[in-house]
């Protein structure tokens, strides 16, 4: 009897475990169906996720929307500045050394607004620190019309002398650059140690030293294209320093080659110099206080008047007050008519009306 009761209890408790096994409220999970249990499981978590997705998206299009809107901002005001306003200000020039805006255009090449302000700020600052020169008068006035104008065409002049230096083959070194600052140093026009150089360059011009090699680069190769596109002049000057090395005497070759009036017939002397001088070229001292006494130089481009000429120095030996100099200069064509018929050729368009 007991027996009987005990196995009784254990059919109702497998009954009882199997009901529940078949419960429909209870998924039975197969190989059959594991695939459709799964996206059930991953799709509530989806109900979680995508709002967190979609959020992240619009942040990136927000962002992304202010950056377009902020740099539209920046790009219309700083073209007002600039072409409108005609601005001069440290920022905007800052602005102009990262953004390629144009103050011209000639040919292919666009002319960059930065070499503009390069070339006005050094003349605005050297006269308003050095000149105590006020640009808020009516005079002050029209001497900046005088420098904006001065610097448009100094940037459009060397636009169309890089195209020559290209077209030719010419170029400066670093090597010339140095030899400049070199004699600038040596003859104190630029101070007597670094710092004091850094000092006169910010003080009378706003410039680095940077500044300033970008400005002697920018010279030479005045000097070197006007010599390259020149061959009368250099052909003359060989001839010169060929009869010198045929023994000939440096005054009846200044005679017979110089074409500078004042000199030659006195066989090219210029006088007694010290090297400090400032009444003869600086590359002209340089090159005399190097010669031993008695002998010449090579051919070399030296600044004269208002352009360019070749030059040959020779040392005459010491005198009272300093050392006597003799040359023989050969005019190079004019840099301004040369450039003047390549605008005519190719000319060039302003984005700013002064």
């Amino acid at each position: 009897m007991v027996k009987k009761k005990i196995k009784e209890l254990h059919d109702k408790r497998r009954e009882n475990k199997l009901a529940k096994v078949e419960d429909p409220k209870v998924p039975r999970i197969t190989n059959e169906n594991v695939a459709e249990h799964r996206e059930e499981v991953l799709s509530g978590a989806r109900r979680y996720i995508y709002p967190l997705q979609h959020s992240k998206h619009r942040i990136v299009l927000l962002t992304i929307s202010l950056v377009i809107a902020t740099v539209l901002i920046f790009t219309t005001v700083s073209v007002l500045l600039l072409y409108r306003s005609q601005t001069t200000s440290a920022f905007m020039y800052q602005v102009t050394k990262v953004v390629p805006f144009p103050v011209a255009r000639t040919g292919n090449t666009f002319i960059a607004y930065e070499n503009y302000l390069y070339e006005l700020r050094h003349y605005i600052h050297y006269y308003e620190t050095q000149q105590e020169l006020s640009f808020e008068t009516e005079s002050g006035q029209a001497q900046l019309a005088d420098y904006k104008q001065r610097a448009l065409n100094n940037v459009i002049d060397l636009a169309y002398i890089k195209q020559l230096a290209e077209e030719n083959g010419v170029s400066v070194s670093d090597e010339e650059v140095d030899n400049q600052i070199r004699i600038a140093r040596e003859q104190n026009r630029l101070g007597s140690n670094d710092d004091v150089f850094e000092d006169v360059l910010r003080n009378y011009w706003n410039w680095s030293v940077d500044d300033f090699r970008r400005s002697l680069r920018n010279e030479l190769l005045r000097q070197n294209v006007a010599r390259a596109l020149d061959e009368e002049a250099n052909e003359k000057a060989r001839a010169a320093l060929a009869e010198l090395e045929a023994g000939k005497s440096f005054a009846d070759v200044a005679k017979a080659y110089s074409e500078e009036e004042a000199t030659a017939e006195n066989g090219g002397l210029f006088g007694v110099v010290d090297a400090t001088n400032r009444n003869v070229s600086q590359q002209t001292v340089d090159t005399l206080f190097r010669l031993p006494e008695g002998q010449y130089s090579d051919v070399q481009v030296v600044p004269y008047d208002t352009g360019y000429a070749l030059e040959i120095v020779q040392n005459n030996g010491e005198k009272s007050g300093g050392r006597e100099g003799a040359h023989i200069i050969i005019r190079l064509n004019d840099l301004g008519d040369i450039l003047n018929d390549r605008k005519e050729q190719q000319p060039y368009r302003l984005y700013i009306s002064l």
